[in-house]
């Protein structure tokens, strides 16, 4: 409901009045947080408030090519359609020159091209400077003038297409437009007054020289020939004063036109500058950054690798010791066998347990076998104790 043309609205060029700007540009400015946020419900008395409050022009902007505020306030006079004699009071409005700039714009996309030239034509000597935004997004400076002629002879300006209009010596062909009346024009006139007026006293003091040459000089004629000439003196310094006053006022405006100029690129160059300067303190404080937690991780590395080696030392010495005190026991239990078997035993005993002896040594391969397939007789005796460990758990012995 909030992007829809009014009801009361008339087609302009046989189509809706928002079809004059193209659908991409279109859908941009209904998801535009400006558009929903201060365009929402304005009318035609409450447009020149927001109006007012605008401070540059353009078309859209940045990469994802956003409208600017003075776009979203073209699309709602397009949605609103305010009256003409509203349209001709933005445009005579001097006090405020963007919104002179906005009912210019709207009277170029909706007007008529006899309008179009009335209107717009007049607003050649404003010669105001206007902030417009770029596609880059950055400022340029521009002047009223320049946006006029800009929205006359071009065919495109703010990213929108213009309509097409005919020619202006075309509508004065047809006797739809006057001929275009130049401020300059009375100056001009003056000028071309003052060549036949120095003409014509040429001429007359030529007749009064033959006439002094046949007969004496007249004391009147030579004091009206006196002042006549003081006169023209006179025109002459006032025109040359006026001619070097406007000159200088046009050297000093392109003056100030090259200051800014020189200014907007000093500002680009020390924020260029400054953009670099931060990316280089910000490229050293992380390589810093990285070098010392390079080395906090080989500090770490270097502790765990010498308390994994400290343990596994632990572990091997005590694995060692526990296994020649076993051999030890070992040992020392066979002797003592031996030792108990030849002092009791009698001849019959000796055969049955020689008997038995034999008869206990597949059991003690069997046992063997079982230790081996355990695994915890690896040499290794990490290894060992993890059998162990996992012997214990009824899981498979690690190999």
């Amino acid at each position: 409901m909030a992007n829809r043309t009014d009801p009361a609205a008339k087609s302009i060029r046989g189509t809706n009045p928002q079809n004059l700007v193209e659908k991409i540009l279109r859908s941009k400015i209904y998801q535009n947080t400006y558009w929903k946020e201060q365009c929402f419900g304005l009318t035609a008395e409450t447009l020149v408030d927001k109006a007012m409050e605008l401070d540059h022009l353009g078309g859209t902007h940045g990469g994802n090519r956003k409208p600017t505020p003075f776009m979203c306030l073209v699309m709602k006079m397009l949605q609103i359609q305010p009256e003409k004699e509203i349209v001709i009071e933005f445009i005579k409005n001097d006090d405020y020159k963007y919104v002179r700039i906005l009912g210019a714009f709207y009277l170029r996309l909706t007007g008529t091209d006899v309008d179009v030239y009335r209107y717009l034509e007049p607003l050649y000597n404003d010669y105001r400077k206007l902030r417009q935004k770029l596609p880059e997004g950055k400022f340029s400076l521009t002047h009223v003038d320049e946006v006029i002629d800009e929205l006359l002879t071009k065919d495109y300006s703010c990213d929108i297409a213009l309509p097409r209009i005919k020619k202006r010596w075309t509508l004065e062909t047809l006797g739809s437009l006057e001929p275009r009346r130049s401020v300059l024009e009375d100056d001009f006139e003056e000028e071309e007054e003052k060549e036949e007026n120095d003409q014509l006293d040429g001429l007359e003091d030529e007749a009064h020289e033959k006439q002094d040459y046949y007969r004496g000089r007249s004391p009147a004629r030579e004091r009206d020939r006196d002042r006549r000439r003081d006169r023209d003196r006179y025109r002459e310094r006032d025109y040359d004063r006026d001619y070097d006053r406007d000159y200088d006022r046009e050297r000093g405006r392109g003056r100030d036109r090259d200051r800014d100029r020189e200014r907007d690129r000093d500002r680009d160059r020390d924020r260029d500058r400054d953009r670099d300067r931060d990316r280089d303190r910000y490229r050293l404080r992380d390589e810093k950054d990285y070098g010392r937690d390079r080395e906090r991780d080989r500090e770490w590395e270097g502790r765990e690798r010498e308390r994994r080696d400290r343990d596994r030392g632990r572990r091997r010495s005590h694995s060692r010791s526990r296994s020649r005190s076993r051999d030890r026991k070992d040992r020392e239990g066979g002797e003592h066998r031996k030792r108990h078997a030849r002092s009791s035993t009698s001849p019959r005993r000796r055969d049955g347990a020689e008997e038995n002896g034999t008869r206990e040594e597949p059991k003690k391969k069997k046992e063997r076998k079982e230790k081996k397939e355990d695994g915890t007789d690896h040499p290794d005796p990490e290894i060992a104790e993890a059998n162990r460990l996992r012997a214990s758990l009824g899981l498979k012995p690690l190999k």
